[in-house]
């Protein structure tokens, strides 16, 4: 389909990312190209045993590698959820989209979903081996539940292409960039891994994740009974960091390594602060992922006028000062430049399914290694759907 016979829909999109702590939802006007307009945006918190039972299905993920039998049991367990939450984030969209007028005729529902799903594993391509990526859910039993198109599994393609599979969101980065004006600029996510997607003055993409972000800081947070994570950033504050062990940390060879590259969730954990006291760990983990970050925008082929940072990660004042201290010019949160920057991974997956629909790639060989523009995304139509 080309631009001018495609007109914008409203697309949603579903993320929950590796935090295990929601799935996050929003609905966007957008022609896969540009971003027209918004609607709502919705959270829908995990329970405590959803999470248990996701963070179950991760650790048998860990445990099998892609080695041996699958563990179904656990990954079941963890699709059933995933449906379940999935539609009340949806019922809950829809009950949004009503409050804020968007009625049926006016074109205000969501004629196409795309869901990332949960990943449980993730494999980086390397020399002896192709890469591999793995995000529960089931996109079938989903578009029946809702009775309506639904666009998942969007890695895959990419890895099978022989790219990293990830990130996937600077297709969406770029088109919000784009609403902003020239220059160069760099789009940093703060989920459980940080990544961040650059744009240059000539318009050329790079994106890399750069390290941690949340994951080891809240892994290091539960595992001292202190609750899910450093709210307001106050352990890391109390904390010294311990700079000998930050040069051991960034001795690991993920950093000499040229981008795009991808990381597992749990490639960097909680362990590398192992021997340190709670609060110099949780001062230690958080400065290793700021740094990480500064460390990868340092390197860019040309120095952005400005980062703009979207995840839970931005809701960390001890974070966010770090990396104002360690990056070479202004942060700024998501919401300063009008943006949402707890819905913009969901946004990126419903502006991805519009991408997928009309065959567009959703990644390049600057965003993801891949050898060429690559297409992703598997779609779904109920039986009783027809046509979008």
């Amino acid at each position: 389909m080309t631009g001018e016979e495609f007109q914008p829909i409203w697309a949603a999109g579903f993320m929950s990312g590796t935090s295990i702590d929601a799935v996050d939802g929003a609905l966007i006007l957008t022609d896969g190209e540009r971003v027209i307009d918004f609607g709502p945006a919705i959270e829908r918190p995990f329970t405590a045993e959803e999470r248990a039972g996701l963070e179950q299905a991760t650790q048998a993920a860990r445990a099998w590698n892609w080695r041996g039998t699958e563990p179904d049991k656990a990954f079941s367990l963890a699709r059933d959820i995933l449906v379940a939450t999935h539609h009340d984030a949806y019922i809950k969209l829809e009950s949004e989209r009503h409050a804020a007028g968007l009625q049926a005729e006016s074109a205000g529902h969501p004629v196409l979903v795309g869901v990332h799903g949960q990943t449980v594993l993730h494999r980086p391509p390397s020399e002896a081996q192709t890469g591999a990526t793995l995000q529960l859910f089931d996109g079938p039993r989903f578009a029946r539940r809702i009775d309506g198109p639904v666009i998942h599994d969007f890695r895959t393609a990419d890895v099978a292409a022989g790219g990293q599979g990830a990130p996937l969101a600077p297709a969406y980065h770029a088109a919000l960039l784009q609403r902003l004006g020239a220059g160069p600029a760099v789009v940093l996510n703060l989920g459980g891994v940080a990544n961040i997607t650059a744009r240059l003055s000539d318009g050329t993409l790079i994106a890399l994740d750069t390290g941690p972000a949340n994951g080891p800081i809240d892994e290091w947070v539960t595992g001292h009974d202190r609750g899910l994570r450093d709210e307001n950033g106050r352990f890391a504050e109390r904390g010294l960091v311990h700079e000998g062990l930050l040069a051991q940390l960034f001795e690991h060879p993920f950093f000499s390594a040229p981008p795009p590259k991808s990381l597992d969730r749990y490639d960097f954990n909680a362990s590398m602060a192992r021997g340190l006291s709670f609060y110099d760990g949780c001062a230690t983990l958080t400065a290793f992922s700021a740094r990480a970050v500064a460390t990868a925008i340092t390197r860019l082929p040309e120095p952005p006028v400005r980062v703009i940072a979207c995840g839970g990660g931005r809701h960390n004042p001890s974070l966010m000062r770090m990396l104002r201290e360690a990056l070479p010019c202004p942060l700024l949160a998501a919401e300063a430049v009008g943006w949402r920057g707890d819905s913009l991974e969901a946004e990126a997956f419903a502006f991805l399914a519009v991408r997928s629909l009309r065959g567009l790639p959703l990644s390049w060989p600057g965003t993801t290694g891949v050898p060429g523009p690559q297409q992703g995304g598997i779609l779904t139509r109920p039986s009783a759907l027809s046509g979008v």
